[in-house]
């Protein structure tokens, strides 16, 4: 039987913490804690007891990101309404989307986002490597043995996994963040399995036989304000309470010392991320990322009367009958633009033209305002309303009859069924356009002597051609500069010419 913590346990847990001969940042032995040496039943009964001793911790976690999936509990700052042109949107599809939130049971729009016990604490400060949420189980993990779509998940055990709860690691955060968008490296970019155990030319700083930095080394945290994550749309003029994260929190403004061109190029940290130079390429650890995703394509069945798939030479899927048409791409060279940190992006109400590529999500930004960053796009197809014109919410996951696409295979049942939960009205007319997406690009950094040169961008058709603000030889050109260097050329040949001629005559006289 669960047993709450008396306050008294609860005080002696902390004494026991403060005393610990563990030195600082050392994670604290979980397992010598009675009140977790016993059987649980549920999930929410271990978060309970957690919360016995970390008293403060679920009002911190009430506020995060994670948990809110709106930024500082901004209306429309996150994924709750914002669309993208992987998944298409979190609503209606809560409990497929909601295995990657740090909760249990957000399975609608009506969960309670006030819950303490609702709150996931394992998922992030699991070491056994056995937590695993559920596909479809809006954030449970299964308790006895479970099936799901030709794999098996093992049931875990809440007892061994609560005594074995340490400091948040890679595999934590890459439990959710690797394979966002539905599968190994799908979404980011330069985010996959590979980082697991990366070596040092993939990743400088997460190589596990140098460095090997956590996740938490550069995303430092304050009252569970996981920094960095500026993917989210905020008002004008808001500022974000997670802290900042920076190549420059620890390598400053002037990080080229070791080169002869020092000078010069920490001449362009104010107006170059450093991500620009020292991410030359992205999926480049083996795992490919999606380019394109072609919603229009989806519904073709196999001989089986299952969803038909393709997959190239490789093993990589390129077709799903349940999800379209996909361009998968490695070792791919970044996209640049300007950027000052904010995004313009769209969500469901928002009215859209459809004779246009849709700025899916879009940096802000310019010369002056902002640096130039790397980025992945991601090129969609997706569905929109053509007498609204509005992107459509589609229904994908449920059960049959409900209108979910997965099931009943009918796009106009799950437009108006997804838009019915959104507070929308769908006209019956379907139409679908096209959208980037674009993904800043931060890890997989390379070792300075894989970085870009200099005639890497500042070339005619180098890297950076066609960005404002930059010089490119026989390309950065002024009109007006132009005809002045040209007069001077001119000038300059009729002097010579003259001063010449002059010369030939005068000397003849003498």
């Amino acid at each position: 039987m669960y047993r709450q913590a008396t306050g008294a346990l609860a005080l002696s847990l902390v004494a026991l913490a403060w005393s610990s001969p563990a030195s600082a940042g050392d994670a604290l032995d979980h397992s010598q804690f009675v009140e977790l040496q016993q059987p649980f039943e549920t999930p929410e009964q271990v978060t309970e007891a957690c919360q016995s001793c970390h008293l403060d911790v679920a009002e911190d976690i009430h506020h995060t990101k994670h948990w809110m999936w709106q930024t500082d509990d901004v209306a429309g700052s996150g994924k709750r309404t914002s669309m993208n042109n992987f998944c298409l949107n979190v609503a209606g599809n809560w409990p497929r989307c909601t295995s990657c939130h740090i909760g249990y049971g957000y399975s609608d729009n009506k969960f309670d986002f006030q819950a303490d016990n609702k709150i996931d604490c394992l998922v992030c400060h699991d070491t056994t490597g056995t937590y695993k949420k559920f596909p479809t189980k809006a954030g449970y993990p299964v308790l006895e043995d479970t099936d799901f779509m030709g794999k098996t998940f093992k049931a875990v055990d809440l007892t061994h996994v609560a005594l074995n709860v340490g400091e948040v690691g890679r595999d934590n955060c890459g439990t959710c963040h690797f394979y966002g968008g539905g599968g190994d490296g799908v979404k980011h970019g330069d985010m996959d399995s590979s980082l697991k155990k990366p070596s040092r030319s993939l990743d400088v700083h997460m190589d596990v036989d140098g460095l090997n930095f956590s996740c938490v080394d550069c995303h430092e945290t304050e009252d569970h304000q996981v920094g960095g994550g500026t993917s989210q749309r905020l008002p004008e003029g808001h500022a974000s309470k997670a802290p900042v994260v920076a190549c420059e929190n620890c390598h400053t403004e002037t990080p080229h010392s070791q080169s002869e061109h020092s000078a010069r190029l920490n001449d362009h940290t104010g107006t170059v991320a450093c991500q620009t130079c020292h991410i030359p390429e992205y999926a480049r650890g083996g795992v490919p990322t999606k380019m394109q995703w072609d919603w229009s394509q989806a519904g073709q069945m196999g001989e089986d009367g299952k969803p038909l798939v393709k997959k190239d030479e490789h093993g990589h899927q390129i077709y799903n009958g349940m999800k379209g048409a996909f361009v998968m791409g490695e070792n791919m060279v970044p996209t640049y633009t300007w950027w000052n940190g904010n995004w313009s992006s769209l969500t469901y109400d928002d009215v859209i033209d459809p004779s246009t590529v849709l700025g899916m999500r879009t940096p802000n930004g310019g010369p002056g305002d902002g640096k130039i960053f790397p980025f992945k796009v991601h090129h969609g197809t997706q569905p929109y309303d053509k007498v609204a014109n509005v992107l459509i919410a589609p229904k994908l996951f449920g059960k049959p009859g409900s209108g979910a696409y997965w099931k009943d295979y009918d796009w106009n049942a799950a437009a108006a069924a997804g838009m019915k939960l959104t507070g929308h009205e769908f006209s019956g007319e379907l139409g679908w356009v096209e959208s980037d997406m674009y993904w800043d690009q931060n890890h997989m950094v390379a070792p300075r002597e894989d970085a870009l040169d200099c005639a890497d961008c500042h070339a005619e058709n180098g890297r950076l051609a066609g960005i404002p603000g930059v010089y490119i030889p026989g390309q950065s050109r002024s009109g007006l500069v132009d005809m002045l260097g040209w007069l001077v050329i001119g000038l300059s040949g009729l002097g010579a010419v003259g001063h010449g001629g002059a010369r030939m005559i005068f000397g003849r006289k003498k």
